[in-house]
């Protein structure tokens, strides 16, 4: 008798019922119908009796039940220590971004590491925002997810992934026709901006501050939605990563127009503590973090 067969008679028991005990082991009635019957050709006794269209164990049903429990409870104790001993899985990531658009894909991936290696908690430090490299260096968070890098030798640098950042305007913006804009186009321009500093608005930092161009006027608008409703009535334009303003142009009276001839490319990075020795569980979650991203976005 295989571990196949005590799945699927625990299944059986504690589902209740053969259509249920198919759903939970993604099997064809057919082929539970043929583990069943390998299992009591093993035994050379009948498993289950069909009473009042339930199944009722039998006495050696009874005993191989109880041995089911046992001996999975055992395998499954056995491959979380493995699990433990090999990746460190127990643990705490504590995780941070310099900016909050990246909180749009950040959970989805979170959770999905999470379904690998249950007993490591992800938490967003939603405070160390803006600042997640002084975070990191006074150890309150131990990643954090940035595209503005300094030079410290105390921060380690892994590259993540690079996107493109676009102008959001609406459909009747004077911009609406345009390829591309430059700095220039700014001055009489209201720009909507998630917060301050500017010092942190990446289209000030990589196109109007070496410009020395300034907007008209400058409005900090924490809510993406928002600013893309101020948009859409045309009373300003933003800045955002294309991957984030893609899906409101398909039912929104936006556009996405590119800064700059070649457009404006930004890389993303994981920024850790460069002199600290990490569990086995943080570079499995760097790893994680490149591919699911890559796979996400066909990058």
């Amino acid at each position: 008798m295989e571990i196949r067969h005590l799945k699927l008679i625990k299944a059986i028991v504690e589902e209740g019922s053969i259509t249920k005990a198919i759903d939970k082991l993604h099997l064809t009635q057919s082929a539970l119908s043929h583990q069943l019957k390998e299992a009591e050709y093993q035994l050379g006794t009948a498993i289950f009796l069909r009473t009042n269209k339930k199944l009722v164990l039998t006495k050696a049903g009874e005993k191989i039940y109880d041995l089911a429990n046992e001996i999975l409870n055992k395998l499954s104790e056995t491959q979380t220590q493995i699990k433990q001993m090999v990746f460190g899985e127990y643990g705490e990531i504590r995780i941070s971004t310099e900016c909050f658009s990246s909180y749009h894909w950040l959970p989805s991936v979170m959770k999905q590491f999470h379904l690998l290696y249950p007993n490591v908690e992800l938490k967003i430090v939603a405070e160390a925002t803006h600042i997640p490299l002084q975070k990191l260096l006074d150890n309150t968070i131990d990643i954090a997810v940035v595209s503005d890098t300094i030079k410290d030798n105390n921060i380690k640098y892994t590259e993540l992934f690079q996107d493109e950042v676009v102008m959001a305007v609406s459909e009747n913006h004077p911009w609406a026709d345009k390829k591309y804009v430059v700095a220039e186009d700014f001055i009489n321009e209201h720009l909507i901006i998630h917060s301050l500093p500017m010092e942190t608005v990446t289209i000030h930092q990589f196109l109007l501050a070496p410009a020395k161009v300034s907007p008209k006027k400058i409005t900090p608008m924490p809510l993406t939605e928002a600013s893309l409703e101020m948009v859409k009535a045309d009373m300003g334009v933003m800045s955002m990563a294309k991957w984030a303003l893609q899906p409101h142009l398909k039912s929104s009276p936006i556009k996405a127009i590119k800064v700059g001839k070649n457009g404006l490319k930004r890389k993303h990075f994981i920024a850790t503590r460069a002199n600290e020795n990490y569990p086995d569980y943080f570079h499995h979650f760097i790893n994680f973090l490149q591919t699911e991203i890559n796979l996400q976005w066909n990058i």
